[in-house]
């Protein structure tokens, strides 16, 4: 009877259910994702089941007990190994699944089944949805007291979970059920080990419920693996594995919630980004004015977090740096260099690399020094009977060290000699004998002016009869060598290695001696035996020793860490990171300066391959390099180009090829200032070379920072407000400095400054300064309609640049146009940067490279200003500066003997010296040189004189009786130096040619 009511076909349990109970509103949340999950999880059951090994049954019970699908007995225990009836397993799937209760209907004539019977609606909610049927279809007998058995629970819940049951399985379940009992154990619902046949227990039931469960939720992480701190690779418990990318970075070693979909259901895994190796600077403090104390919040690479070029404590030079431990450096400042005490500076870290090298910091940090502390005598060490060693608690002056008044030994001033070993450590020479002693020091001071509490310390003296001994040697670069002993070290003869010339500068800082050798005297590269003569510690014990090093080589390139553009002083100052071979960085060759397109460009400090005329100055202590371009640049986006610098290492590194874009503002006197007016106020505006700051120090809007016609504001005019980012305004009331016509007032007319503004900062947070003053002096009034500022120069046919009085809003290309001797050229777009607008030409309409006597015309004015003012209509000249070019050239005959090479170039040139320079120019037809007789060219640039054309005569060797016709010449003209030969009537020199030309009769 068993099998056969539990038999099903294949066609029915591959049908589509609805189940009721509010028709498909009933179990949407618990079944709608099944059937997409379900396939999946059965192929991975045993990780699935697995996964959950670390839970209990009893801790399973208690999980769905608490969502209601199982209840304990009246005592309160689980009742786990007791079976279960078709009635309360009714229950469970019910609850498990979501189902609603069924409420007067009875489908079955079991005795005592009806309204009364508590399991009546369950029963008629699984009958409902076809999970459960009677033992007698026929007598519709459902049985409710009998036991459920394994196969009849893997029926049910392998429907209830859509899973096909398995074709062919081999298992030891009735035949009707062979299927779904390998279904469920491969649904890890069941273990493959269970006998089906068996009547449940509630163990087994809690466990196979439990992990219908686990499927009907979806699946879970299993494992997670963190690639970086943006990328995580998920695992799923059915073995997928899921790539998340995330929009906001992990923490290093913080716990951080990860959202993520996952075959359409939302997952949340909670995933720890835990490495060691340092992911930021954690902190920067100084509870002195000479240390600064840098921790990462992990490890970081002890080569280059040691390297002091890699620090830069603003306005202070670096005396050391060194790691204390995996992830704090403690940085040294130089004895002449000392931090304000209160007060913010900044730390500028580049360079330094976290331990597994992943990540290279580049950063400033601001912090606060605060030194509140008296320095103390932190330790008193004996040196034998000659002398003791104080160690202060942190750096101290030297002046106060030196006194030996400062020093109480057993309550007496102490007759002695005193050493200061920077930055902390006081060795005094007096004898003493052997034994406890208590000494106490005064008016020693550190650099904050705090002084030392004359407080008594005991320590003790005993006998040194022994000589210093190495302790380590280490040389990170063969012209550097530094060697620590097992005591404090007074003084050595000599120190060499190899022969004994080959001596380097000795200094020593209490029992740490570094010797530097020149490059001619450096370290071998491999082994070398050092040779240590007369090393003496404080009690005169004197000793030779010897000690072997291995010298690294330093490979790190030098690199450019800064660019400043000094636009008021000319200058370009670029620093690097570490020190710089000075011939090579005063090499001008190095340097190229572009314009924003790459191109060369013409100013006053470049020579026409964008090199320095004037050779770069190298500062060793600064490290940097400074180019001085004799003017300023022009406003706008330049590119500077550095290459071939090398470092100052045993083997020098050479620099791999840099380029970084400046930016040249305009300059603080390209302010300007005009006046307006109305029946009420007067107006004056100001126009500042960038957008400005209306908060802080450097605020536009202050009152008092400003003159007016050589008077300060006062209670007639407002106070200034922002009208354009650039801009502000200062009203008044009417009359107050303008006239009936809106003049400026005759009693104010003498004024030698319309405008002068004080300590204007713009919105980077930047001074605003003319050279090194923070004044800003605008000496005229400009008109409210923008113009051109000055002529117009054209270094190419491409473009044309105008200064403008004023910054350009809207700008109408067409507005311009260009007379030249080609006729006029109109441009066809333009780019407009501060002041300078730049108008842009191409094709037919390029300017000739004749630029002489060109007009530029404002012949409209529809282009407007950042106020809505039309520009005015003028006229100016253009400043040609493009260098002509030879473009072709023939051979003709002159007399009988002497013929003429005719050079045509694309402007009309003149040269009345030219003559002079003959050996500039070299003729020649194959591997035969004629000789240069004579150049015909204009004397002036007058019209007259000025042509396209200049002849090159030239007579024949006397081998060569006659010219053949057809015979090509190759004519080059070479000059590299300042003198112009030839010149356009706009003094540009005609370019370096090659042309190539025949002889026709």
């Amino acid at each position: 009877m068993r099998e056969m009511n539990y038999q099903t076909s294949t066609q029915q349990t591959k049908q589509t259910k609805q189940f009721r109970g509010g028709e498909k509103k009933v179990m949407k949340k618990r079944l709608a994702l099944l059937l997409s999950v379900a396939m999946a999880f059965s192929m991975f059951a045993n990780v699935a089941f697995g996964a959950d090994a670390a839970k209990t049954t009893q801790e399973k019970f208690d999980a769905l007990k608490t969502q209601g699908v199982f209840n304990g007995y009246p005592d309160g225990s689980a009742g786990l190994e007791k079976e279960m009836t078709r009635a309360e397993f009714a229950k469970v799937l019910v609850k498990l699944f979501g189902l609603k209760e069924i409420h007067g209907t009875y489908s079955y004539k079991d005795k005592n089944y009806g309204a009364k019977n508590w399991a009546a609606p369950f029963i008629e909610a699984v009958t409902a949805e076809g999970l459960m049927q009677g033992k007698d279809l026929t007598k519709k007998i459902f049985d409710f007291n009998g036991k459920i058995t394994i196969e009849e629970a893997s029926k049910t819940l392998v429907s209830a979970l859509k899973l096909e049951p398995v074709k062919d399985a081999q298992n030891n379940a009735s035949a009707w059920a062979k299927g779904y009992f390998q279904a469920a154990v491969d649904a890890g619902l069941f273990s493959k080990d269970t006998n089906p046949k068996a009547n449940a227990t509630r163990s087994q039931l809690v466990e196979a419920a439990y992990a219908a469960d686990e499927l009907v939720k979806g699946p879970k992480v299993a494992s997670y693996k963190v690639i970086d701190s943006k990328n995580v690779e998920f695992t799923m418990t059915d073995k997928e594995v899921v790539k998340v990318t995330l929009e906001k970075a992990l923490e290093a070693n913080k716990e951080t919630e990860v959202k993520f979909q996952y075959k359409g259901k939302d997952v949340t895994a909670k995933v720890t980004y835990a490495i060691t190796a340092a992911q930021k600077i954690e902190s920067v403090t100084a509870d002195n004015l000479k240390e600064v104390v840098v921790k990462f919040d992990g490890s970081v690479d002890k080569k280059s977090a040691e390297k002091k070029d890699n620090y830069e404590v603003k306005d202070a030079k670096i005396d050391s740096v060194k790691l204390l431990d995996k992830n704090t450096v403690y940085v040294l400042l130089e004895e002449d260099s000392t931090m304000k005490n209160q007060k913010e500076i900044e730390l500028k870290v580049k360079g330094v690399q976290n331990e597994d090298k992943s990540k290279t910091f580049d950063e400033k940090v601001k912090f606060t020094p605060i030194d509140v502390k008296t320095p103390e005598a932190k330790e008193i060490v004996g040196l034998g009977t000659k002398a003791f060693k104080v160690v202060f608690s942190e750096p101290v002056k030297k002046s106060g060290v030196y006194t030996t008044s400062n020093y109480k030994v057993d309550g007496k001033t102490v007759s002695a000699s005193v050493k200061y070993v920077y930055p902390n450590i006081a060795i005094v020479s007096t004898d003493l004998p052997v034994g406890e002693h208590k000494v106490s020091i005064s008016n020693v001071e550190d650099f904050s002016g705090l002084k030392i509490a004359p407080v008594e310390k005991t320590f003790t003296i005993a006998e040194d009869t022994a000589a210093p001994e190495v302790v380590s040697a280490k040389a990170k670069d063969p012209m550097e060598l530094e060697i620590e002993f097992n005591e404090t070290i007074k003084s050595i003869d000599k120190i060499y290695h190899g022969n004994s010339s080959n001596t380097g500068v000795v200094d020593i800082k209490d029992n740490v001696v570094t010797v530097k050798f020149s490059k001619d005297k450096a370290l071998y590269l491999g082994e070398n035996t050092i040779h240590i003569e007369g090393v003496t510690d404080y009690s005169n014990n004197k000793a030779n020793r010897e000690t072997k090093v291995n010298p690294s080589l330093d490979s790190e390139r030098p690199e450019v860490e800064k660019v400043e553009l000094k636009n008021n002083d000319h200058q370009i100052v670029i620093t690097f990171n570490k020190d710089v071979e000075r011939t090579s960085a005063e090499n001008r060759d190095n340097y190229v300066l572009k314009n924003k397109d790459g191109k060369t460009f013409k100013h006053a400090g470049l020579n026409n391959d964008g090199k320095p005329y004037l050779a770069p100055k190298y500062d060793d202590k600064k490290k940097t390099v400074t180019i001085d371009l004799i003017e300023r640049l022009d406003a706008g986006d330049y590119n500077l180009e550095v290459n071939g610098v090398r470092d100052t290492a045993y083997v020098n590194n050479t620099m791999l090829p840099f380029t970084k874009k400046i930016t040249a503002d305009d300059k603080a006197n390209d302010s300007r200032a005009w006046t307006t007016y109305d029946s009420s106020e007067d107006h004056l505006f100001i126009q500042f070379p960038k957008a400005v700051k209306t908060d802080g120090d450097g605020d536009a809007t202050v009152k008092a920072k400003y003159t007016v016609f050589g008077k300060s504001l006062n209670d007639d005019y407002e106070t200034p407000v922002l009208v354009q980012p650039d801009t502000v305004r200062i009203d008044a009331k009417r009359g107050t400095f303008l006239d009936e016509s809106g003049n400026v007032k005759k009693e104010l007319a003498g004024y030698t400054n319309a405008v002068v503004a004080n300590l204007i900062k713009d919105v980077d947070g930047d001074w605003i300064k003319t050279n090194d003053s923070y004044q800003i002096t605008i000496k005229g009034l400009t008109e409210a309609n923008v113009k051109f500022a000055e002529n117009a120069t054209a270094e190419n046919r491409e473009e044309l640049k105008v200064k403008m009085t004023g910054k350009l809003n809207n700008v109408d290309v067409s507005d311009f146009e260009v007379s030249t001797v080609d006729g006029v050229k109109k441009p066809y777009t333009y780019s407009m940067d501060g002041f300078t607008l730049t108008l842009k030409f191409e094709g037919d309409n390029k300017l000739p490279t004749d630029l002489y006597g060109a007009k530029l015309k404002a012949v409209n004015n529809r282009t407007q200003d950042t106020f809505g003012n039309p520009i005015q209509k003028i006229t100016i000249d253009v400043n040609g500066k493009i260098q002509p070019e030879a473009t072709a050239m023939k051979v003709v005959s002159v007399t009988g003997a002497t013929y003429a090479a005719e050079v045509t170039l694309n402007s009309a040139v003149y040269g009345a010296d030219v003559n002079k320079y003959l050996d500039l120019f070299t003729l020649k037809a194959g591997d035969v040189k004629y000789d240069i007789t004579n150049i015909v060219a204009g004397k002036d640039a007058s019209e007259k004189e000025a042509s396209k054309v200049i002849k090159v005569e030239f007579k024949l060797p006397a081998n060569v009786t006659e010219l053949k016709d057809g015979t090509t010449f190759r004519l080059e003209y070479k000059n590299s130096g300042d003198i112009k030969v030839l010149q356009d009537r706009s003094n540009n020199a005609v370019k370096e040619f090659t042309q190539y030309g025949s002889y026709n009769k």
